[in-house]
C-alpha cells in the first residue's frame, strides 16, 4: 500500500513544478496536459482555456512521489489541514531548502533549533502549500 499526496492547483500547476524543480531539485516523471488526454473530457467539465493546463503530473523528491494537477473545478482552492514534511541530512541543507521554499511565501516558524532537530522550521510557499523542513535524525 502507498500513500501519495495529490495537490490541486488553480491553473498555476506548471509554475509550481518549475518552482519545486528549482527549490527542491524534484524530478518530474510524468506530465499530461488536458489537450493531450486520450479521451475527450465530458462537455462543460474543463473550460476551453485549460487545454494547456496540467491534467496530471507526478514528481519525485527523495523516495516520495507527489502528484499534481490544475483543477478545473470552480470555486476557491486551497491547501489546509496538512503540511508536506521534508527531511534533509544536515543543517546546511535545511537552510538551503527552507530559504528556497520560503522565497515568495510566508514563514510561519523560523528555522531554528528544537528538541527534536538542530534545524526545523515551517512555512507556506508562494502557492499556498504548507511545508515543514528539518534535519533528519541521525541513523
Amino acid at each position: 500500500m502507498q500513500l501519495q499526496p495529490y495537490l490541486f492547483f488553480s491553473g498555476n500547476c506548471e509554475d509550481a513544478l518549475t518552482f519545486y524543480r528549482k527549490a527542491l531539485g524534484v524530478e518530474v516523471s510524468m506530465m499530461m496536459r488536458y489537450k493531450d488526454s486520450p479521451e475527450p473530457m465530458p462537455p462543460g467539465m474543463v473550460p476551453p482555456h485549460y487545454d494547456d493546463k496540467i491534467m496530471h503530473a507526478a514528481f519525485h523528491v527523495g523516495g516520495s512521489t507527489v502528484m499534481v494537477s490544475d483543477s478545473p473545478c470552480p470555486g476557491p482552492h486551497g491547501f489546509q489541514g496538512f503540511s508536506l514534511s521534508v527531511g534533509v541530512p544536515d543543517e546546511a541543507g535545511a537552510e538551503r531548502v527552507f530559504a528556497a521554499l520560503a522565497d515568495g511565501g510566508q514563514v510561519t516558524m523560523p528555522l531554528s533549533k528544537t528538541f527534536w532537530s538542530p534545524r526545523y522550521g515551517m512555512l507556506i510557499d508562494r502557492f499556498g502549500v504548507s511545508w515543514m523542513v528539518g534535519v533528519e535524525p541521525a541513523a
